[in-house]
C-alpha cells in the first residue's frame, strides 16, 4: 500500500488539481436544497460510478479496525463485531459527487454519527473530525457537520453490504457534502481542535464542498 497517494495515479491527481486551478465543471449559479434537489452543474445517472486513486484496499473481516480518538472523553477502538453490536441505523439520501454526477435515492444502513458521538463524548474544544482511511487518503469536516442527523457509517447500500469498490465494508456516507467528504474504507475517526486539510483540499478542493453553493474548489 502507498504511502503517499498522489504516487498511485500521479496523472489522474494532477489532472484533479488542474481542473480545481481551470474551476473546471463550475457554473457559477447557487441553488436551495429545499428548493432545488439537483445541485447546480449536476447530471442524474441511474449507476454508480467507481472513482478511487487506483488503491482499493480488501481488509479481513477478523484484522479490520476502526479507532475513534482525539480530543474524545472515551477513545474507542471498533473491531466488526462492536460495529454490528451498534442500533442499527437506515437512512434514504442522494450522492453528489465533485466529478458532476449525482445519485438519487440510496438507501443506508450502519451506525449512525450522533450514535458514535454519545459514546466517545467530544470535548468541548474539539471542532473538526479528520477521517483517516486504509488506502491512507484523508478528508476534513467541521464537528458540527458530522454531527448531522442523517450522516452514518454505512456498512450496507440499497440492502447489499456495501462492496469493496465503494469503500466497504465501512465507508462515512456525509449527504449534504460532495461526496469525496464521505471517505471510503475509514479506519479512523480522528477528533481535533484546529482545522486540518485533508487530501483533496491540500489540493485545490473546497475545505467545506457544499453542492448547492458549487463548493467544488478553494
Amino acid at each position: 500500500m502507498a504511502d503517499d497517494l498522489g504516487s498511485v495515479r500521479p496523472k489522474l491527481v494532477e489532472s484533479k488539481k488542474r481542473w480545481a486551478c481551470e474551476g473546471r465543471l463550475l457554473t457559477g449559479a447557487t441553488s436551495d436544497p429545499e428548493r432545488d434537489r439537483l445541485p447546480p452543474g449536476q447530471r442524474l445517472v441511474e449507476n454508480w460510478p467507481v472513482l478511487d486513486l487506483g488503491v482499493q484496499p480488501e481488509i479481513p473481516l477478523d484484522k479490520w479496525r476502526l479507532t475513534i480518538d482525539g480530543l474524545v472523553e472515551a477513545p474507542t477502538v471498533w473491531r466488526w463485531n462492536d460495529i454490528l453490536a451498534q442500533p442499527e441505523f437506515e437512512d434514504v439520501s442522494d450522492i453528489h459527487c465533485v466529478t458532476s454526477w449525482s445519485r438519487f435515492d440510496n438507501r443506508w444502513r450502519g451506525v449512525s454519527a450522533r450514535h458514535l458521538l454519545s459514546l466517545v463524548r467530544p470535548k468541548p474544544e474539539a471542532n473538526h473530525v479528520v477521517f483517516h482511511s486504509y488506502d491512507t487518503y484523508t478528508t476534513n469536516v467541521a464537528l458540527d457537520a458530522f454531527a448531522e442527523e442523517d450522516v452514518l457509517l454505512a456498512t450496507h447500500h440499497d440492502g447489499e453490504p456495501i462492496p469493496v469498490e465503494h469503500g466497504g465494508p465501512l465507508r462515512v456516507i456525509m449527504p449534504r457534502w460532495y461526496f469525496w467528504k464521505s471517505a471510503k474504507w475509514v479506519k479512523r475517526i480522528e477528533f481535533i481542535a484546529a482545522d486540518r486539510p485533508g487530501f483533496w483540499e491540500e489540493r485545490g478542493y473546497h475545505n467545506e464542498g457544499d453542492p448547492w453553493q458549487e463548493q467544488r474548489y478553494s
